[in-house]
């Protein structure tokens, strides 16, 4: 492991991750759900309106994107233990660094994650039958163009932060531990003679 650069099976595997929950994520938007009215003539009844949706497969999708961004998070935040309950970080400008990372790379995370949450539960609420007399008003509920694809930017811009905000946090631990062992080593051999 060199000097500040941290784990690359950690870096590895938190972009590998998050380019599956991105991944997943496009392909949700492109296969999200469609919906079109089609009218049955029933004879003593009248009309009965009603909504044929395409494939459901884009919640799938955007619940497996969800899970790959937690999964990548999950790890970044055991690994350093979410920043709080690990070694002290050395002061100075990474600590400074990590803690912007940190903070942004939460705020990007949440984002990200309700964006696919709410396109995956969007995408598997169909509208179903109405009667006639409410069918001016009637429309076939779908999931608005963009929910998925703001979230895939939000998985990528997490992505980028968490690269960032692992390397300054290596950088910062190591930094604390050569100034511990630095300190150690200063007053080895210090003691007074009788």
């Amino acid at each position: 492991m060199g000097e500040g650069k941290g784990s690359t099976l950690v870096h590895l595997l938190v972009v590998v991750l998050s380019l599956v929950a991105f991944g997943f994520a496009i392909a949700a938007e492109r296969r999200r759900s469609i919906g079109h009215m089609e009218t049955i003539d029933k004879p003593n009844t009248g009309n009965t309106t009603y909504c044929v949706y395409t494939s459901d497969v884009a919640t799938g999708y955007g619940v497996g994107a969800f899970l790959f961004l937690l999964s990548s998070e999950s790890l970044l935040m055991g690994v350093t233990r979410c920043m709080c309950f690990g070694r002290p970080l050395a002061p100075g400008g990474n600590r400074a660094w990590t803690i912007i990372y940190f903070v942004s790379s939460w705020v990007t995370f949440l984002v990200a994650e309700a964006c696919l949450m709410a396109g995956a539960t969007k995408n598997a609420y169909h509208t179903k039958y109405r009667s006639m007399i409410y069918a001016q008003n009637f429309s076939c509920e779908t999931l608005r163009k963009g929910v998925f694809i703001a979230g895939a930017v939000f998985v990528v811009a997490t992505m980028i932060l968490n690269v960032y905000f692992y390397m300054y946090f290596t950088k910062a631990t190591d930094a604390q531990a050569a100034q511990k062992t630095n300190r150690a080593s200063s007053t080895v051999g210090m003691t007074g003679r009788a």
